[in-house]
C-alpha cells in the first residue's frame, strides 16, 4: 500500500513534494490577518480615529487592539482557509512547527514565502485608511520611546514564546485542540496590554514587513524577525523537557 501524502504531519510523499495549494491558501489568509488585523490598530490608534478620541486610555485601547488582532486570527483559523492550510499566518509559527519536525523544510520555506507575500498583499490596501494610517505608519511596529533596543528584543523573543507555547500546548492534547483558535484573542489582548509599550508586540515578522513596506519603516525591523524566531525556537525548547505533550499536526485548526 502506498505511503499517503501528509505533510501538516511533517510526512510529504514523495520527500520532495511541493504543496502549493496549501501555500497559496496561506498567503490568502495573512493577507486578510495583515488587512483587517492592523486595520483595528489604526482604528484605536490612527490621529483622529473615533475610537481614539472615545478611548483616551491608551493601556485600553492597547488591551482592545490586541484583543480585536486575535480574534481577526481566530476567525481565520476556523474559517475554510484556516481548515485547508492550517492557519499558520506567522514564519514564527512555521519555523515551530518545522522544529518539532511536523513541516518538512520545503514545506516551511514554502509557507514563510506564502506568509511574506500575503503580508504585502494585505498591507497594499492600508493606505486607503488615509491620514489616520499614515498617522502610525500603518500599524508598523517599533521600538518604544526611550526603550532599549535589547528589552524591545527581549519583549518579541518572550511574546512569541508565549503564543507557541499557549498554542502548541492546547493543540496537543485532545481535549483541548478544538479550542486553540479562542486561545489567540485573550492572549493577544494581554501581550499586547502588556509588551506593547516595548516593541509593539509583533509576535509574527509577516506582520511587521507590510507595514514596513508600505509605510517605508525600517528601523530596527530586524527584531521583528530574530526576536520571534528565537522566541519559537525558545518555546520548542521547552516543550522538549520530559513529560511534556507534544503536538501532533502543524495546524492551528484541528477538526472535532
Amino acid at each position: 500500500m502506498p505511503a499517503e501524502d501528509d505533510p501538516l504531519h511533517g510526512r510529504p510523499v514523495p520527500y520532495n513534494r511541493l504543496h502549493p495549494r496549501l501555500y497559496l491558501v496561506e498567503a490568502a489568509a495573512t493577507a486578510l490577518l495583515v488587512l483587517f488585523g492592523l486595520s483595528a490598530v489604526i482604528a484605536f490608534f490612527g490621529s483622529g480615529s473615533a475610537l481614539a478620541l472615545l478611548l483616551p486610555s491608551a493601556a485600553w485601547r492597547r488591551l482592545l487592539a490586541g484583543g480585536c488582532f486575535g480574534m481577526v486570527g481566530a476567525l481565520i483559523t476556523i474559517s475554510p482557509l484556516g481548515r485547508i492550510s492550517g492557519a499558520h499566518i506567522n514564519p514564527a509559527v512555521s519555523f515551530a512547527f518545522w522544529l518539532e519536525g511536523k513541516l518538512a523544510w520545503r514545506d516551511t520555506i514554502g509557507y514563510v514565502l506564502a506568509q511574506l507575500l500575503g503580508a504585502v498583499l494585505g498591507a497594499a490596501w492600508l493606505p486607503l485608511w488615509g491620514e489616520i494610517g499614515r498617522s502610525i505608519d500603518y500599524g508598523a511596529t517599533g521600538v518604544g520611546r526611550g526603550v532599549p533596543v535589547w528589552v524591545a528584543l527581549g519583549g518579541e523573543v518572550l511574546a512569541t514564546g508565549a503564543l507557541v507555547l499557549v498554542v502548541f500546548v492546547c493543540a496537543a492534547h485532545a481535549r483541548t485542540r478544538r479550542y486553540t483558535p479562542w486561545t489567540i484573542p485573550p492572549l493577544f489582548a494581554w501581550l499586547v496590554w502588556w509588551e506593547g509599550p516595548w516593541s509593539g508586540t509583533s509576535t509574527n515578522p509577516a506582520r511587521s514587513l507590510g507595514p514596513a513596506l508600505v509605510g517605508d519603516q525600517w528601523q530596527h525591523f530586524w527584531i521583528y524577525l530574530v526576536g520571534p524566531l528565537l522566541g519559537a525556537a525558545l518555546a520548542v525548547a521547552l516543550l522538549r523537557l520530559p513529560g511534556q505533550t507534544r503536538v501532533q499536526v502543524a495546524r492551528l485548526f484541528h477538526f472535532p
